[in-house]
């Protein structure tokens, strides 16, 4: 794909290398991203709680992770058979109560020192619009399909956006002040909001995020969003729910990416981790033949020479 006009974005002064240790918090495009960043074997941590969409609730769950605030029985409750907990995603929720508390508390305590030992550490926020639990006036991470009646929908100002964003940033830089922080903003349109409402919460995100990162040096902002309405304005680029990116997209917007955050001597890791890859996926038409035999001996060798300069990588 050949633009006439790119956004113009500026270069990270503190890439990410394969000496990164990455966290990625937010909505599902921040799945996306740490996709990619799995797949060339970089160091990353994406969504221990998973996917998380509004800043409230992503500060939240950072506050609890560094502070070691672990959940009690308190913090869950029972529905439709399954232990919920209104702050983590319902992907976490489990029949067995104690185990599902075990397990919130275990991932706190490694989400805790993920963020505590990270260099970097990407947060994508998705909307403005929360809900808030009636019962007790928070805003939850998801609602776990509870009846709507128990909820109050509002939109957060740019101005409560905008603390929550220096609340998390001080959490962060108090547990690990020489991590850089990259934000940046989901291209997914929450249509079910509405088509003005959508528009409106990306504004919000968009307003607070720059008055907030421009006080801090150590943070940055890549424009995921607005490659995605500008760069890419083609339905031709959106999945079949004319929602989300599609793989073409979320390709193209990784390549961006890689312009402004990856650092350059990483390109020839991340092309040899590709040819790995590749080739581990690869389905021969003879898998017994003596050609393949020593394709697959030439890709172990690869793997293994990959391994023993960079040791956390596993094939």
């Amino acid at each position: 794909m050949n633009f006439t006009t790119k956004i113009p974005i500026a270069k990270s002064d503190a890439p990410i290398d394969y000496s990164s240790r990455i966290v990625s918090l937010g909505s599902c495009f921040a799945e996306n991203m740490g996709e990619r960043l799995a797949f060339f074997k970089f160091q990353n941590t994406t969504n221990p709680f998973g996917i998380i969409f509004n800043p409230v609730s992503i500060e939240k769950i950072i506050d609890r992770a560094i502070n070691l605030n672990y959940f009690t029985e308190d913090n869950l409750f029972f529905h439709n058979e399954l232990w919920h907990c209104y702050e983590v995603h319902s992907d976490l929720s489990y029949e067995n109560k104690e185990y599902f508390l075990l397990n919130l508390n275990q991932t706190l305590k490694e989400t805790n020192q993920q963020l505590t030992n990270a260099t970097h550490i990407i947060i994508t926020y998705g909307t403005s619009w929360v809900y808030k639990l009636k019962s007790f006036g928070s805003v939850v991470a998801n609602c776990h399909k509870v009846p709507q009646n128990q909820f109050d929908k509002e939109i957060l100002y740019v101005e409560e956006i905008e603390k929550s964003i220096q609340n998390t940033l001080v959490l962060i830089k108090k547990a690990n002040p020489n991590c850089n922080v990259i934000f940046t903003i989901s291209p997914v349109r929450h249509l079910k909001d509405g088509f003005v409402e959508n528009q409106r919460s990306k504004a919000h995100l968009i307003s607070a995020l720059h008055t907030s990162i421009s006080q801090l040096p150590t943070s940055m902002y890549f424009p995921s969003f607005e490659i995605q309405m500008d760069e890419l304005r083609d339905y031709r680029f959106y999945a079949q729910d004319m929602l989300h990116p599609n793989s073409v997209a979320i390709d193209y917007i990784w390549e961006r990416f890689c312009e402004s955050a990856i650092a350059e001597e990483a390109t020839p890791i991340m092309q040899e981790v590709a040819s790995i890859q590749k080739g581990m996926a690869h389905r021969p038409f003879h898998p017994q033949s003596i050609s393949h035999t020593k394709f697959l001996q030439n890709i172990s060798q690869k793997a293994a020479q990959l391994k023993a300069q960079f040791p956390f990588m596993n094939f």
